[in-house]
């Protein structure tokens, strides 16, 4: 329990250093260049390939999940649309990130600190946990909304295809994706995606900034960033959830 509290001080002890203006607004910008390449771009090619055929499964199951005559083959479609919009593309592609990207932050920063290049920006007066970690944090905030809304397209494509390969014709499936459709499903969805963006980009820094040792403590940081922001993104769903569609 101590141990918890301990972290949870240091972790807002942290966030308090993060959260500043940059005092060089030039180099900042360079880094947050820098940070958009690295956590958004390099993430699309993953994105598409796991979006795109998890929604021809999500449709494939919904497909055998429904062989009724009495219920309507555009229902494959809808299903398929509330399930990616609502918790695959906000929440699965959150975790496949905390993964990708999680882990690069904390083995990025922990490496800069047991090589002292930290303690070196600090001597020279620079606020290192902002310098380093609000570009990280922005970046995060603005490109995994971008990923996720893309995740949802190539979603729906993958589901249009795996319907084609059961049977359901392209006019049903158009039809259900339309039907009654809820534009407020993706505003929660973007709501969510800001929040688990925070939580990845702010744990994975955390671990990495307190890394101590050498190589071993990279990685041990980084698998620990992994699981704690995984941890926290299910329970961070479960409250908004709770909250925003209860």
């Amino acid at each position: 329990m101590l141990k918890l509290l301990k972290h949870i001080g240091l972790y807002f002890i942290m966030m308090k250093k993060v959260i500043s203006v940059p005092e060089k607004p030039k180099a900042f910008k360079k880094q947050f260049v820098l940070e958009l390449e690295k956590i958004g771009l390099q993430s699309i090619g993953i994105v598409l390939f796991i979006s795109f055929f998890v929604g021809g499964v999500v449709s494939i199951q919904t497909a055998l999940n429904l062989q009724n005559p009495l219920l309507p083959t555009y229902l494959i479609g809808l299903a398929s649309r509330d399930s990616l919009i609502l918790e695959f593309s906000p929440t699965m592609i959150s975790l496949i990130l905390a993964g990708k990207v999680g882990s690069s932050i904390a083995s990025e920063i922990g490496s800069m600190r047991v090589s002292e290049q930290i303690d070196a920006l600090e001597i020279m007066g620079v606020n290192s946990a902002s310098f380093l970690i609000l570009p990280k944090i922005i970046a995060s905030m603005f490109f995994f909304p971008c990923l996720v809304i893309l995740s949802m397209a190539i979603g729906m494509i993958g589901a249009w295809v795996g319907g084609l390969s059961v049977d359901v014709t392209t006019s049903d499936f158009l039809y259900g994706l339309q039907y009654e459709f809820v534009p407020f499903y993706v505003t929660y969805a973007i709501i969510k995606t800001l929040f688990f963006a925070f939580l990845v980009s702010s744990i994975s820094s955390y671990f990495g900034y307190h890394s101590k040792g050498g190589a071993i403590s990279v990685g041990k940081s980084s698998t620990e960033a992994v699981v704690y922001s995984s941890i926290f993104i299910l329970v961070f769903n479960f409250i908004l959830t709770k909250i925003i569609l209860a």
